[in-house]
């Protein structure tokens, strides 16, 4: 009997659950879905520039099954890109701990989301003063 898939936690819904091509394709039968917690794993990895150890530790999975999700978000979202096949993200086995995208807790830093961006310095892991000879 195969083990039970344990609960990835994940902050917050995507604001939009549905993307695809506005062309040609846009009335197409076909979709690919993706999960939740793949969705989160591409966030936080490619989003928030965390690595896969940090990815892992917020998730409350090991690094491997991040590495094993994320493996196969991007294999999704690159079949959407190049296929021009709508993409909808829904469904997973996920624990919501922050709420709908900007929820007060996204605000209170439930997640790393305002702790850590493109934009926001990584404090916790870029070097000191004290750390450079």
């Amino acid at each position: 009997m195969p083990r039970p898939i344990k609960g990835r936690n994940v902050c917050c819904l995507p604001r939009s659950t549905r993307f695809g091509p506005l062309g040609n394709g846009a009335g197409a039968q076909e979709e690919i879905q993706m999960t939740v917690d793949e969705y989160e794993a591409i966030r936080l990895i490619d989003h928030m520039n965390f690595t896969q150890e940090e990815c892992a530790a917020e998730m409350k999975v090991a690094r491997t099954t991040v590495q094993a999700i994320y493996e196969r978000a991007r294999k999704k979202l690159a079949s959407s890109l190049v296929d021009c096949i709508p993409l909808t993200i829904s469904g997973g086995s996920y624990q919501l701990y922050g709420g709908r995208w900007g929820d007060p807790a996204c605000h209170r830093g439930a997640c790393g989301r305002h702790r850590r961006g493109k934009n926001a310095p990584m404090s916790s892991l870029e070097p000191s003063e004290e750390d450079t000879p």
